[in-house]
């Protein structure tokens, strides 16, 4: 586990310097604060995971204190402390949110279970919370295909070691259900668990996102803060879009990697932390690092575990299930009476290439619960809610009145898509499934159109 931050606040010197030292012997990292406008200004300068207020201090009142910092939008949780504790003091401060009272003078071993229990507590409420924000995407790994199967079982191998891992796939094909997966199998799971798009933030803030920051550190910067990688220590942290990290980024993050300790920006204290890496992207690093947008050394350290997630149109044979499942939680969400799909409906849905994939089917299927009137969804209804009308009535790939090239086309470009996503794409691995020189299918891809096939093989 990660060493807990605590703030203690107390006017008598000794109390301070017994609890002090009884809290670092058991692996905390304490401050102290003799009186109100110290605590304060700690409180705004320095982030904590867990605080000790006295209810009496010299220059103001500890009750003052929790309401003021609540008021400022720290939610630290606090244990209040009084020799001259009233039922009507304590009631206060339950009500202003503290998770318990303790009374003076205070039993050192009950104190230390106080304060173990409460961080225990208040992770639990953090998981919990990232767990209700993820609802929704529960579903996405549902699936009887021999595809899905076995990236479950990859999950559950990859689960019990601590190495990196590195999840491709398109979008919307689950990459942070897969993250979430293994770190709720492995040891790490009572630990955090972080993440990080690095797509959405400016270049000039994934380093303070990833270490943290000293107060002062730059403009804005008016209180320390920890980075995802110090929080996640004991636990895991999920790089989301990592392809997209810049380059001088890259070389930050692969010294962390190797040397498993990170400085804050604008500090000088050396921090070791225990943070398992799971990174995801749906670009094609190997290509990125051939033309040197992708350091090739930190792709070896990502890539010690890679997991691919196919596209749901390579696993055609898991849309019914998917779409009966989503189809449960949308009504549900939605008050709406149980809903069916009717065969005719589930074939149209099976027909359609998704480009969105899970994600994009998740979402059809609310959206048939919202606008469908009646309780059956019909292929008619499928067919209004998805793009362009859906995928054409007849049977197989023929349209009348396309010519037969282009339906040539169409096939190969399909053909080559899933095999390249079957295969991470790797055009050799490739090549090599399909019983293709590689040069050829180097030829087809950029005559295709396929993202990657502008970098052509030197050798070939």
């Amino acid at each position: 586990m990660p060493r807990a931050h605590l703030l203690v606040v107390d006017d008598e010197a000794a109390i301070l310097t017994t609890l002090q030292k009884a809290l670092s012997l058991e692996g905390y990292s304490v401050d102290v604060a003799g009186g109100f406008k110290v605590a304060e200004e700690k409180l705004r300068k320095k982030t904590y995971d867990l605080c000790l207020f006295d209810v009496m201090l010299p220059d103001g009142d500890g009750l003052d204190l929790l309401k003021r910092a609540r008021e400022a939008k720290i939610d630290t949780p606090v244990l209040m402390m009084s020799g001259h504790a009233t039922i009507d003091t304590a009631v206060k401060a339950t009500r202003l949110g503290a998770l318990n009272f303790l009374e003076k003078p205070l039993n050192t071993d009950a104190l230390l279970i106080a304060v173990e229990t409460s961080l225990r507590l208040d992770r639990a409420e953090a998981e919990a919370k990232a767990l209700r924000a993820a609802s929704g995407a529960t579903g996405e790994l549902v699936g009887d295909s021999g595809a899905i199967k076995r990236l479950v079982e990859q999950i559950g191998r990859a689960a019990k070691s601590s190495a990196s891992v590195l999840v491709t796939g398109e979008r919307g094909t689950g990459k942070e259900l897969v993250a979430r997966a293994i770190h709720q199998m492995s040891p790490r799971a009572k630990g955090p668990l972080e993440k990080l798009n690095c797509a959405a933030l400016p270049s000039e803030l994934i380093e303070s996102e990833l270490f943290g920051h000293e107060a002062g550190a730059f403009t804005g910067a008016t209180k320390q803060r920890r980075g995802k990688f110090e929080r996640a220590s004991g636990g895991t942290l999920f790089l989301d879009e990592v392809g997209d990290m810049p380059l001088p980024m890259q070389a930050k993050l692969l010294r962390v990697l190797q040397e498993r300790e990170i400085e804050r920006v604008g500090g000088s204290e050396v921090i070791k932390v225990d943070t398992r890496v799971v990174a995801a992207t749906n670009r094609d690093l190997a290509a990125m690092c051939e033309r040197d947008e992708f350091r090739a050394d930190l792709y070896d350290r990502l890539n010690v575990l890679p997991l691919h997630i196919p596209p749901l149109r390579a696993r055609r044979e898991d849309i019914p299930g998917l779409a009966l499942h989503f189809l449960g939680l949308a009504t549900k969400a939605n008050d709406r009476a149980m809903m069916r799909i009717d065969e005719d409906a589930m074939q149209v849905l099976a027909g359609y290439s998704f480009p969105g994939n899970v994600r994009e089917l998740k979402n059809l299927v609310e959206r048939l619960v919202i606008l469908t009137p009646d309780d059956v969804v019909s292929a008619e209804d499928v067919r209004t809610c998805l793009p362009g009308g859906g995928p054409p009535k007849a049977t197989g790939i023929y349209r009348p009145g396309v010519p037969f090239r282009v339906l040539v086309e169409e096939a190969e470009r399909v053909i080559l898509q899933d095999a390249l996503a079957h295969h991470g794409g790797q055009m050799a691995a490739t090549a090599r499934a399909l019983d293709l020189e590689r040069s050829h299918l180097y030829k087809k891809a950029r005559a295709l159109g396929l993202r990657g096939a502008d970098k052509a093989d030197e050798e070939a």
